[in-house]
C-alpha cells in the first residue's frame, strides 16, 4: 500500500553516488512515506479478483467442512449412546470428544488444500512442529494426564459414584475428566486430582463391593465374665438398624491389656460412608447400654505405683527383695536396716551371739 520516495542501494560505490542519494533524501517521515491512491486501488482490484478465483473453492470448502462436521457429531453421538447403553457415559463423553476434534482437525486440514491447492498438509504438521520433541515436553503433562484418564475410564477400578480415597483425600467421584478426576468430599468441598496421580497411587474404593466391614474394641474388667459380656453385645446389636445378618457380627477377646480384656466386635453394613457412620454410632451406644444394664465394667485405664524401700535388710538379695509388694504368705515383712540395727544392739547388751556373727566375735557389717 505505501511507496518508499526513495531506495538506497545497499553498498554505494562511488562518493558521488553517495552525495547525490544524500542531497535527494528526504527530511521528514511523511516526505518519505506517500500513499500512491493507484498503487493502494490496484493492491484491492487484485484481492478481489483473487478472492473471485478462489470462491468456487471457498464454496467447496465449506462445503466440506460442514459435512465432515456432521460426521463429526455423529460419531460423537454413537459414542454417548453406545457408552449410556453399557453404563460407561465417563468414557463415552471423553472418547467421543477425542474422536470429534480428530476428525474436524482432519476435515479442516482437507479444507484448507482446496482453498489452498499450493498448501501441503503435510508441511503445514511439519511447520507447526506436531510430534516434534520440543512439543512433546511442552505437552507432556496434559497427554500424560489425558492417557492416564483414559486408562482409567477403559479399565475402570472405579466409577461416577464412587468412594474412594486417594492421596489423603477422601469423597465420592463426581466426573472423570481428560485431564483429572474430580473428587466431592465430605465435608462439601471439591477437590480435583490430575488423573496422573490418580492412576499412579494406591486407591481405596470404599464401594467396590456392596458391604463393608466395621469394627470396635470394647474393654471389660479382668472380673467380669468374657461370655456374659459376649452375649450382651450380641443381643444388643440385634436391634440396631442397619447391621447385615450375613455375615453375623462377632465379638472376639482381642488383648489382655494391662487394665482391661478388650474385645473386638465387628459388623457389616452397606459400604457407603452415611450408612457405616451412623449404624457405628448406634452400635456404639447399645453396646455401651448393655453393659450398663447387666453390669459389667468398662474400666479406665489403671497405673501401679511401687515404691521401692532400699534400706530393707533383703535389698539386693535375689528371691528375697520384693520392690515395694506385700510380704509373701506366711513369712514376715522384711525389716528396715534402722529396725535391724536396734535389734542388734538389744542383742548386744544381752550378751547374745548377733545373728550372722562368725564364733561369737562379731557380726557382719
Amino acid at each position: 500500500m505505501f511507496e518508499a520516495h526513495a531506495q538506497t542501494p545497499s553498498v554505494p560505490s562511488e562518493p558521488a553516488t553517495v552525495d547525490a542519494l544524500a542531497a535527494t533524501a528526504p527530511d521528514t517521515v511523511e516526505e518519505a512515506v506517500r500513499v500512491d491512491p493507484a498503487f493502494v486501488l490496484s493492491k484491492v482490484e487484485t484481492w478481489i479478483v483473487g478472492f473471485q478465483r478462489l470462491l468456487p473453492n471457498i464454496l467447496v470448502a465449506l462445503v466440506l467442512f460442514a459435512v465432515v462436521f456432521g460426521i463429526a457429531w455423529v460419531v460423537e453421538r454413537s459414542f454417548r449412546r453406545w457408552a449410556d447403553k453399557h453404563d460407561r457415559s465417563n468414557l463415552g463423553a471423553v472418547l467421543g470428544s477425542f474422536v470429534k476434534w480428530v476428525i474436524l482437525l482432519v476435515g479442516g486440514l482437507l479444507a484448507l488444500t482446496i482453498v489452498i491447492p499450493s498448501l501441503n498438509p503435510g508441511d503445514l504438521i511439519a511447520g507447526l512442529g506436531i510430534g516434534s520433541v520440543a512439543i512433546g515436553f511442552a505437552f507432556k503433562d496434559i497427554l500424560q494426564n489425558w492417557l492416564a484418564g483414559l486408562l482409567i475410564l477403559i479399565q475402570r477400578p472405579f466409577g461416577v459414584g464412587d468412594q474412594i480415597v486417594v492421596n489423603g483425600y477422601e469423597g465420592t467421584v463426581e466426573w472423570i475428566e481428560t485431564r483429572a478426576t474430580i473428587i466431592a468430599m465430605y465435608d462439601g468441598r471439591r477437590v480435583i486430582i490430575p488423573n496422573a496421580d490418580v492412576y499412579s497411587n494406591a486407591v481405596t474404593v470404599n464401594t467396590a463391593r456392596p458391604t463393608r466391614r466395621s469394627q470396635y474394641d470394647v474393654g471389660i474388667g479382668y472380673g467380669d465374665d468374657v461370655e456374659a459380656a459376649r452375649a450382651a453385645i450380641l443381643d444388643a446389636m440385634r436391634s440396631v438398624h442397619g447391621i447385615e445378618a450375613d455375615p453375623k457380627p462377632e465379638v472376639l477377646v482381642w488383648d489382655l491389656a494391662g487394665s482391661s480384656v478388650n474385645l473386638r466386635v465387628r459388623w457389616w453394613t452397606n459400604s457407603k460412608r452415611t450408612s457405616v457412620v451412623h449404624v457405628q454410632a448406634a452400635v456404639l451406644e447399645a453396646i455401651k447400654g448393655a453393659l450398663d444394664s447387666v453390669g459389667i465394667d468398662m474400666p479406665y485405664p489403671t497405673q501401679v505405683v511401687l515404691f521401692h524401700d532400699q534400706t530393707e535388710e533383703t535389698d539386693g538379695i535375689r528371691g528375697e527383695q520384693r520392690e515395694g509388694w506385700p510380704k509373701r504368705p506366711g513369712r514376715e515383712a522384711p525389716r528396715s536396716v534402722r529396725q535391724l540395727a536396734a535389734g542388734r544392739r538389744t542383742d548386744r547388751s544381752d550378751g547374745e551371739a548377733v545373728p550372722g556373727s562368725r564364733g561369737g566375735n562379731g557380726s557382719r557389717p
